[in-house]
């Protein structure tokens, strides 16, 4: 409009005698931008600047600092809380979480044979649910899941069989307390005690004791809920064959309903806990698998100490000194004391950057970046001149651990202190301008005399979790307490074979055959051995333990301990990384760390016929490597058997999830596809 006008203005005073005047005004008005164009360009660039400022603000408030943090607490937005409807079901380390709006809970066996049939009916997703404490989320579906929490009752004991049948959604720890009663127990026990009974056995849960098979081997009976057949009862003499089958069957082929376990005489076990080295091992390792019930051997990296725990019952003859040399709180101490002066250390590491100017503070979780080339040099200067090594800074690579994640080129030096949250490493000297260390109330809180020793390891490698020499520092401090805790102890079997395995972890463990208890192949020591060698030659912030136990065979196809020779023995050894921490930034940097530490001991794996433990498998997103597992999981199930039980009784895949289809493809009839279809 104001165009026009203007336009308008000028004609008329172009007819005027004064016109050629003007001229020259309207040469400078043609070659300069329009005033439409002036203004459409004003109002773009005001709305970039609105929609920056918009962006930033909703960034800033949708993502609030912690409470302790320097700056002013974001609090007008809030992510919107869950639906009523909607449930977040998450395993014991909430490293796998999903929300569905199904989760199903029957009480008795009408009540889930109607759900499945329903499920079936309209073909929809139910997979059965257990305790959820799998380590890679075997059980979750955000389509809908059933959990047998609420049939957990023990249905009958027979003390002249020592068997018992219970409903599969009973935990384990309250089936050994309702045994106690008349005097029997379970043969063997995992090292925790929250699982429900069906998945405990769903997924070939173990103990350790060279002649003690997995837990699948103590399924007398059970009673298989199934979406196209129903109720099925399942033992030796109904069915063996899809008996042995749905053992350890993943849930994928039904519900167990109810189960019959044989069981023992409720018994006493004397736990011998002593430290060792991997010569003396290797020495006594054929008579110490056949001489004792249950053993178990943790063995720390970075160090020469091997923890050997032996449990037997009790002798006639000899009653061990069941005091030990040094108490409780001397066996911690030298935990507690490298607790504290970590604290410390890493406080007055706190500085400020010298490349971004920023402050690198305990409650100011922020990455440091850096791309300045001196970074790298000042760092092998350190190390050349007797300085703490430290791990590599983000951006380098290890050996062998290949091309930098996300890395189109150099990638950018990560600097932050290693007492934040998401450390990476941290220098050690004081910088000119650091804050004064604040750790001397830290230090002395009375609280850590009262933690126990998982709890410190825990505190430990938070301030650090991926620093080889500060990991190598805690495992030898959990080496000494160890040495300190030697002795022996006695007690109920189920009170002496659990073990306390600390906080949230990712953790990988596999199994393989390893000779007869008369002839052991030492395998096992072979394994352990290469891999101690491949943590330091890789250095790998690989914290302890790493645990190795061993089992009798299972007649079960699908456990990964099957065998069908009577005397075949499997060791189980396990790898780990914990989790010390709630942030999530530093979650997923352990995480990458862990699992570039899974496929490196991958490698060893086939010179050894290892595979991992179904609970504990994770299904790898590349698709060569989803093939090469195929390959692998094809040589050593019968994966044709299982999935051709799989579509008889669930032809419509109610009870899978998307880790069940990626381990077990199933292509779908031509006829059915067309049903679909239609």
């Amino acid at each position: 409009m104001r165009h026009l006008l203007l336009s308008r203005l000028l004609l008329r005073r172009g007819s005027s005698p004064t016109a050629h005047h003007h001229l020259p005004l309207l040469r400078a008005l043609s070659s300069a931008p329009s005033p439409v164009s002036s203004d459409a360009d004003l109002r773009k660039y005001a709305g970039y600047a609105l929609l920056f400022l918009g962006c930033g603000a909703a960034t800033y408030y949708s993502f609030p600092f912690p409470a302790d943090a320097l700056h002013k607490k974001a609090v007008p937005f809030k992510y919107a809380p869950l639906p009523e409807d909607l449930h977040a079901v998450s395993n014991w380390s909430a490293t796998h979480e999903v929300h569905t709006r199904v989760l199903l809970q029957p009480d008795s066996l009408p009540a889930l044979e109607d759900a499945l049939a329903t499920a079936h009916k309209e073909r929809r997703k139910l997979r059965p649910l257990g305790s959820g404490l799998s380590p890679n989320g075997l059980a979750l579906s955000r389509a809908g899941m059933v959990s047998l929490a609420l049939m957990d009752k023990v249905l009958d004991v027979d003390l002249k069989k020592k068997t018992v049948t219970v409903q599969a959604g009973i935990r384990v720890a309250e089936l050994v307390d309702a045994l106690r009663e008349h005097g029997l127990t379970l043969q063997n026990f995992a090292s925790i005690r929250e699982q429900q009974v069906g998945g405990f056995i769903q997924v070939g849960a173990h103990g350790t004791g060279a002649r003690l098979p997995p837990v699948d081997e103590q399924v007398i009976s059970m009673k298989l809920v199934t979406p196209a057949k129903g109720t099925i009862e399942l033992s030796k003499e109904k069915d063996p064959e899809l008996f042995y089958l749905a053992r350890c069957g993943l849930g994928g082929l039904g519900v167990v309903a109810e189960v019959t376990l044989q069981c023992a005489e409720r018994h006493q076990l004397v736990e011998h806990t002593f430290v060792s080295n991997a010569d003396e091992v290797r020495e006594n390792h054929k008579k110490w698998l056949s001489e004792n019930k249950h053993i178990k051997y943790l063995w720390i990296p970075y160090t020469d100490a091997v923890v050997v725990v032996q449990c037997n019952p009790p002798s006639k003859w000899r009653t061990p000194k069941l005091t030990s040399k040094y108490g409780k709180d001397e066996a911690l101490q030298h935990v507690r004391n490298l607790y504290r002066e970590s604290l410390k250390r890493y406080r007055q590491g706190c500085f400020p950057c010298p490349f971004t100017k920023n402050i690198g503070d305990a409650r100011n979780p922020s990455f440091l970046l850096c791309n300045l080339p001196e970074l790298p040099a000042m760092a092998a200067a350190r190390s050349s001149s007797g300085g703490r090594r430290g791990s590599p800074l983000a951006g380098e690579r290890r050996p062998g651990q290949g091309k930098a994640r996300g890395s189109g080129g150099p990638a950018p030096h990560r600097v932050r202190p290693a007492c934040c949250p998401g450390v990476r490493s941290c220098p050690p000297w004081p910088l000119p301008g650091a804050p004064p260390a604040r750790t001397e109330t830290e230090s002395n809180d009375p609280e850590i005399d009262t933690l126990s020793f998982t709890e410190l390891r825990d505190k430990l490698l938070a301030l650090d979790p991926l620093d080889k020499d500060h990991v190598m520092k805690v495992n030898k401090a959990e080496a000494e307490y160890w040495k300190k805790s030697e002795g022996y102890r006695m007690g109920w079997s189920d009170e002496i074979l659990g073990f306390d395995c600390g906080g949230q972890q990712w953790v990988s463990e596999n199994c393989f055959p390893t000779g007869t208890v008369a002839k052991p192949s030492m395998k096992d020591l072979d394994y352990i051995e290469k891999l101690l060698q491949l943590i330091e030659k890789e250095d790998i912030p690989a914290p302890a333990p790493i645990e190795q136990r061993w089992t009798a065979h299972s007649k079960s196809p699908m456990s990964p301990a099957s065998s069908s020779e009577e005397d075949d023995v499997f060791s189980w050894v396990g790898i780990i990384m914990y989790l010390p921490t709630s942030d999530a930034r530093q979650r997923k940097e352990i995480t990458e760390e862990f699992f570039n530490y899974r496929s490196l001991v991958q490698s060893l794996w086939d010179d050894y016929s290892a595979y991992e433990h179904w609970a504990k498998i994770e299904v790898p997103k590349d698709k060569d490597e989803l093939a090469e597992l195929w390959a692998r999981l094809r040589k050593r199930f019968p994966v044709d058997a299982y999935n051709k039980a799989r579509m008889e009784l669930d032809p419509n895949k109610v009870l899978s999830n998307a880790k069940l289809e990626k381990l077990f493809p199933v292509l779908e009839p031509v006829h059915q596809a067309k049903q679909r279809v239609c």
